[in-house]
């Protein structure tokens, strides 16, 4: 079962709220489903996301993939040692490999608790 502390799009991002923060990254499913990670692209602190639309992409040995924001709001930090050390979406995707925090004023209306995300998965496999 994936942490239930955050919520979760079916696209595989996930996000967790502390206040007006959201903390956002990609779960172990969509690592799973990638395998092989060469490169990440990831925005730029003082950036605006925008709830459901692109905020990055992944890339695979397989395919680029677009990471999709569950917030609107502004970057306020952006886990710089990540695209470096891409083993770590393997290791800890819910925690070290935290990709970007958002000062959010809005959040998508799709987001899933960890129960229907579970769901989402197991639709997926």
């Amino acid at each position: 079962m994936r942490p239930n502390d955050r919520k979760y799009l079916k696209s595989h991002e996930w996000c967790k709220v502390d206040g007006d923060t959201a903390t956002l990254g990609i779960t172990d499913f969509a690592v799973s489903q990638l395998s092989d990670l060469v490169f990440l692209d990831l925005p730029k602190v003082g950036s605006s996301v925008t709830a459901g639309e692109q905020f990055g992409e992944v890339e695979s040995v397989k395919a680029v993939s677009s990471l999709y924001s569950p917030v609107t709001g502004e970057v306020t930090a952006v886990n710089d040692d990540l695209p470096d050390n891409l083993q770590w979406l393997g290791e800890d995707a819910f925690e070290k490999a935290w990709m970007i925090k958002v000062k959010f004023t809005a959040t998508s209306p799709d987001l899933l608790d960890a129960g229907a995300y579970e769901e989402n998965c197991k639709a997926e496999e």
